[in-house]
């Protein structure tokens, strides 16, 4: 029996591998961003640091990630939204936590 079809796999990948891959790019590129900042804010809840992140380069970064997550609305992509989403909650709550702590 043959399990395997190389035509099929080379066919999938021809046709799949640039969304797949422009796909994962987008969503590495949200995590990334929003991990920017989280050692810093690590730093800061834990007491090892008492110097905040620029401002300016939180704001950038947060304005960045609107637009992002607007694009991701706008074209119904689940995974964006999700992980965006999330990333923005987590931050958030980093954020209360330093600020009431």
């Amino acid at each position: 029996m043959n399990f395997f079809n190389a035509n099929a796999v080379r066919n999938f990948l021809n046709e799949h591998l640039y969304k797949i891959s422009a796909d994962t790019m987008g969503w590495m590129a949200a995590i990334l961003i929003h991990c920017a900042t989280l050692p810093s804010l690590l730093a800061l809840l834990t007491g090892l640091s008492d110097k905040t992140p620029s401002l300016d380069v939180v704001l950038m970064m947060w304005a960045g990630l609107v637009l992002l997550f607007t694009r991701a609305v706008v074209l119904k992509d689940a995974l964006n939204i999700i992980t965006i989403g999330v990333g923005f909650m987590g931050q958030a709550v980093l954020m209360a936590l330093i600020l009431f702590k």
